[in-house]
């Protein structure tokens, strides 16, 4: 796929304020950093497909995962070109993708504004936001010393959440080699997705790894995840009762609660070694 970044630059993820701060009784007012967010909005060979809130950076890469996570396209090579238009107060990324799959999106009529992250908001029928993802492969194997060493080395490829505090993390990581990849953005899915079209577009084998992520897991994380091929999830926090079905059902490795010394292990624990 080609990539174009036409007109003005992409606004800053992380943008300085004044503000207030109270601390033991006295106030100052200082500088200080916060993750902004701005409109995204996601075209098809010129239709308007949804409008998504988002972390202005790595939008190409979102716009990527996102259009296979959500099965828009279900190869990389179907997608063929994009290209991120900065405007006024929004952004918008134009993708062109299969004649086949556009056709098929259009019949959808998957037409949507949403929050941060929102998941499935918007999807119009219950096939749309339930969808079985294809088979996984079962080489995969997680080691329990290289969880948690990728864990405590994920900090480091956290630099927006560093400033801000407010921003989640996606890592992608490969046993023996650690954390290969990180992406930032103040949703959950988004970071998912971006971290995804990254290595999609960096021609990554993403059978070979699993996702690390600082937040729940959902069953939009479970989905989106086996959608692309990715057999296995490590979540910082819980996951909820459906993901935890979906990832049953789906042969995705699922674990929660991780830290550097514990993690609990909700379903596949079979790839999980010693």
């Amino acid at each position: 796929m080609s990539a174009d970044s036409p007109g003005r630059a992409s606004p800053p993820p992380v943008v300085t304020v004044a503000v207030e701060r109270w601390s033991a009784g006295r106030t100052e007012r200082v500088d200080d950093e916060v993750a902004d967010e701005r409109p995204v909005a996601f075209r098809y060979k010129g239709v308007s497909h949804v409008v998504m809130l988002a972390t202005p950076a790595d939008l190409e890469d979102l716009a990527v995962g996102f259009t296979l996570s959500e099965a828009i396209v279900t190869q990389p090579a179907e997608i063929r070109s994009v290209a991120l238009k900065v405007l006024e107060d929004a952004l918008e990324v134009d993708l062109d993708i299969a004649p086949e799959r556009f056709s098929l999106l259009l019949q959808r009529h998957r037409n949507l504004t949403g929050r941060t992250g929102c998941g499935m908001c918007g999807a119009e029928t219950l096939a749309d936001a339930i969808r079985p993802p294809p088979a996984l492969a079962n080489g995969l194997r997680v080691s329990a010393a290289g969880l948690h060493a990728a864990l405590a080395a994920l900090k480091a490829g956290q630099t927006l959440n560093a400033r801000t505090g407010s921003i989640h993390a996606a890592a992608w990581v490969v046993e023996g080699a650690g954390v290969v990849l990180v992406r930032e953005d103040v949703g959950r899915h988004n970071a998912l997705d971006k971290l995804i079209g990254a290595l999609v577009r960096a021609g990554a084998d993403l059978s070979v790894g699993y996702v690390l992520i600082t937040s729940r897991a959902s069953y939009e994380i479970v989905q989106k995840a086996a959608t692309v091929g990715i057999a296995a999830i490590v979540a910082v926090s819980a996951p909820t009762a459906f993901a935890i079905r979906a990832a049953t059902e789906f042969g995705v490795t699922l674990v929660g609660f991780a830290r550097p010394d514990r993690h609990v292990v909700y379903a596949h624990g079979e790839r999980l070694v010693p």
